[in-house]
């Protein structure tokens, strides 16, 4: 055997479903190989591409073989060679060090111990196979809660396991699990980044985690459900105070708790805002005529749906927080908010206030057996509230209310420089994680905007939010030679999403691809960002896409927002077609290792 540095390496890369995964091994080894002194080779198993497996000579030269997913393909060509076998959960994180495990831990291989192995472990397989339900949501309810959940039924289909999957998107819930499936489940999996009722899942042995890793990780996510997922009784379901150990801030903190009120409060929002631009139909000072369609239209839209916005994001800030009391005490706190002029900014505090504090009434405030009962409907409603009322008045009210009053003068006084530059930070903002917490904050940043009619940060962010997975179907269209097909109908449809602006149609080549298609994305979506908010235009409702157009008015100006997207789309395609490599070079890279 050769010393470490020199060493002929071969990497085995495969993954379940067999397209992106693969490739994200391969990119992370190489580099941190090429960093050891080490010559690698590379076999990529992936139903994007044809295989090119390494020649025979190869492994005769091979010092060690490194197999990193979840099986070994044609096992016998490495008989009496060094191995290792690894998991993608161990070698993505750190390369460096998972190789230099590798080349301590490897052991000589024998095909008959891998058979006698891959047996045993499907005798366990089959005797293990587990009844599970989940269910998906995200903040929006529309795509990473539905690509989660197919994520999830085909990973646990894949691994022998009976599996049902709910979704609680934009229209409610989907593909309901009844009471007898839940009854009959070994394991509950909550794949959520809002508060959904645990409370009928209370006795289960229930693992939460995100959508995001539900969808990027679903067969670790199902292996790290199996063994920690944990029993909890309905108090502990109420609180949801169990498996918090096994998800990060992002998942149970903060990030949730916000992003569960804005969930919330979107469908007020695009109502509300659609209402008011069909007002405008018949004129845009119609609606002060009383007694009109488009003064009623106005009531409805502006005076109910808009008054409601930071209400119902306060109040379900605080629901994410202490379930159920927090709701009232939330409410209260961002109508003060709306009404002394903090909006959302003031309807965010607000919701952080009033749940904690019914939070820590619930916990710490003990009453006699007798009048325990009127906790939930007296005396924490009445407690937060007076609190939480009386803070926004005396303490939070007036100091917020400037500093958005400032904000909202700023952003309507601004010069075209820096709108310009605000739309690129947004564009570039939504395109950087494709619906992930950086996304999602620019976002929520619009959406709130929107209660002190500043329309323009909104339009800039939806446009941009179209463009990656615009731009990736525009890509697959462009160079059609270098995509594989399955990719050209991956194209297709993440067209279809971004003009719906569902940004997460970019999902799939992202993971393959991630350091050319975000950054190519990004520049697309700041291009997009600064031509919409240099042409001064305006969105009443924050979500729908292009098809938003319909409705007269919802968009102005529509030539120029058109060609904000049109532009910045055209970038991202065209962009990433010209860096795409050809479908020949990574089995040239392959095979010259």
């Amino acid at each position: 055997m050769s010393t470490s540095t020199g060493m002929n390496v071969i990497l085995i890369a495969t993954c379940h479903s067999g397209t992106a995964t693969s490739y994200l091994i391969a990119e992370r080894l190489k580099p941190a190989a090429q960093a050891l002194g080490w010559q690698m080779e590379l076999e990529v198993h992936s139903s994007l591409e044809r295989l090119a497996p390494v020649s025979a000579e190869a492994i005769a030269n091979a010092d060690l073989i490194i197999a990193v997913g979840d099986h070994l393909p044609d096992a016998q060509r490495f008989s009496g060679k060094r191995l290792y076998r690894g998991q993608t959960s161990q070698a993505l994180p750190q390369p460096g060090e998972f190789l230099q495990q590798a080349q301590h831990d490897a052991s000589v291989f024998t095909p008959l111990n891998e058979e006698v192995q891959t047996s045993v472990a499907a005798a366990a397989s089959s005797a293990g196979a587990q009844r599970i339900v989940a269910v998906t949501a995200c903040p929006t309810g529309v795509a990473h809660t539905f690509m989660a959940a197919e994520a999830l039924a085909e990973a646990g289909r894949g691994l022998g396991h009976e599996i049902r999957v709910e979704t609680q998107g934009s229209v409610g819930a989907q593909d309901k699990l009844t009471d007898e499936e839940i009854a009959a489940a070994d394991l509950v999996i909550l794949a959520c980044d809002i508060e959904v009722d645990p409370s009928r899942f209370a006795g289960k042995r229930i693992y939460r985690t995100s959508t995001g890793n539900a969808l990027k990780k679903s067969r670790q996510t199902i292996g790290s459900a199996l063994t920690e997922a944990q029993v909890e009784s309905d108090a502990q379901a109420g609180a949801k105070a169990s498996s918090e150990g096994a998800r990060s801030f992002k998942d149970k903190g903060v990030y949730k708790h916000l992003l569960t009120g804005v969930s919330f409060m979107l469908p007020m929002v695009v109502a509300g805002g659609l209402l008011i631009a069909l007002s405008f139909v018949f004129g845009i000072e119609a609606f002060k005529e009383q007694g009109t369609l488009a003064a009623a239209l106005m009531d409805i839209g502006g005076g109910t749906a808009f008054a409601l916005m930071v209400p119902v994001l306060a109040g379900y800030i605080a629901y994410s927080i202490a379930d159920r009391p927090g709701i009232a005490p939330g409410m209260i706190g961002g109508m003060l908010a709306a009404n002394l002029g903090a909006g959302f900014i003031g309807g965010i505090i607000a919701g952080f206030l009033a749940g904690y504090v019914a939070k820590a009434v619930i916990h710490y405030v003990r009453l006699p057996s007798s009048v325990e009962s009127l906790k939930p409907i007296l005396i924490v409603p009445l407690v937060a509230s007076l609190i939480t009322g009386l803070v926004m008045i005396y303490v939070v009210g007036e100091p917020v209310a400037r500093i958005l009053s400032a904000l909202t003068v700023f952003l309507e006084g601004m010069g075209s420089t820096n709108a310009v530059l605000l739309g690129i930070l947004l564009g570039a903002m939504m395109c950087f994680d494709l619906g992930g917490p950086v996304n999602k904050a620019a976002y929520t940043f619009g959406v709130g905007l929107l209660a002190s009619e500043t329309y323009a940060p909104m339009a800039a962010i939806m446009a941009a939010g179209m463009v990656p997975a615009i731009g990736m179907g525009i890509a697959t269209f462009a160079a059609r030679s270098k995509f594989a097909q399955a990719e050209r109908e991956a194209g297709k449809a993440s067209f279809v999403l971004g003009l719906c602006f569902i940004t997460e149609g970019a999902i799939p080549f992202a993971a393959r691809d991630p350091l050319r298609v975000i950054p190519v994305s990004m520049l697309g979506g700041a291009v997009t960002g600064a031509i919409s908010m240099l042409v001064g235009a305006k969105l009443m409702a924050p979500h729908g896409g292009v098809f938003v157009l319909l409705i007269p008015n919802a968009i102005t100006p529509v030539v120029g927002y058109l060609l904000a997207i049109i532009a910045g789309s055209l970038f991202t395609g065209l962009g990433y077609a010209m860096l795409k490599r050809r479908e020949a070079e990574p089995m040239a890279v392959m095979q010259s290792g």
